[in-house]
């Protein structure tokens, strides 16, 4: 199985560069420096002791649950603007918990499909429209304030770059954890196990980080291409895929995260990355019925 073995290396990159201050795990203090004020493009929590900036999904709530409520026109614009330009590759690349699925994926156990489990991968659209949009602008308290749902309840990543971390060095925070912090551990564990027998299951199904740069790969500018003159449409593309795609039928499909091993698979050399927004999907059928 072919893989792109240098990859990690550009996860590391993007893991370190998100999360510079070390030094901040032993004091149990939070970075709250200007650079707070913009948004990494993966799923790094705020309050993770090293991060140097904020996490794109918690500060639109932020903006999304105050008193004085208005439309996040940096933070969407941020949003789009990396989606556009790389669409899911930042899930593949630059997104330190996905670099952490991965890790856990590579212990040494039996490994499960998720291709039956399909339907699950529209939750994460769920997720983003109903715990990370709805719930923060509609329930709210007597101030007008909406809790950050997706945060506070559900995302294992602020428990294990924040909570746990912060708790560890802070005896004051130790002594006031209650019920929330019991449920986000126990959420975090039951991923963790999740991730050593499925590959990358929180990005399928859950991450709402996720399911907005999904909207916008097949229009983003980096993408894979697929020539028509070269592909047998073999399929061996489609079996080496962990994200469950059909490369061959549609190279730029929501969940590809363009990690590559698709283009060192192809024994016909005949899938390509670029910068374009010609689309190959439609030819790709074709000539795959015609071969049929």
């Amino acid at each position: 199985m072919a893989e792109n073995k240098h990859r990690w290396k550009i996860q590391l990159a993007a893991t370190l560069a998100s999360n510079p201050f070390f030094l901040n795990f032993f004091e149990g203090k939070i970075h709250k420096g200007r650079s707070k004020m913009i948004c990494v493009p993966g799923l790094n929590c705020y309050s993770c002791p090293a991060a140097a900036a904020s996490c794109p999904i918690g500060s639109l709530q932020a903006v999304i649950g105050s008193s004085k409520f208005h439309f996040a026109y940096y933070i969407v614009g941020l949003l789009i603007l990396m989606g556009v330009l790389l669409g899911r590759a930042i899930c593949g690349f630059l997104c330190p918990f996905g670099w952490f699925q991965e890790l856990l994926h590579k212990i040494p156990s039996k490994k499960l499909s998720a291709k039956k489990l399909h339907p699950l991968t529209y939750l994460k659209y769920v997720v983003l429209a109903v715990f990370v949009i709805i719930l923060p602008m509609t329930v709210v308290n007597e101030v007008g304030l909406g809790d950050p749902f997706f945060c506070k309840y559900i995302c294992p990543v602020g428990i294990l770059e924040g909570g746990i971390p912060l708790s560890i060095a802070d005896s004051a925070i130790r002594a006031s954890l209650g019920a929330l912090f019991t449920w986000k551990s126990c959420i975090l564990l039951g991923c963790m196990v999740l991730f050593v027998f499925f590959y990358r299951p929180f990005c399928k199904w859950l991450c709402p980080l996720g399911a907005f740069y999904a909207l916008l790969n097949s229009v983003s500018l980096y993408r894979f291409h697929i020539d028509t003159d070269k592909c047998t449409s073999c399929g061996a593309c489609s079996k080496v895929c962990k994200m469950d795609v059909d490369v061959f039928r549609t190279p730029n499909h929501r969940e590809c995260i363009r990690c590559g091993d698709c283009v060192r698979t192809c024994p016909h050399q005949a899938i390509t990355r670029t910068f374009s927004l010609k689309s190959t999907e439609g030819k790709k059928v074709k000539t795959h019925e015609k071969n049929s």
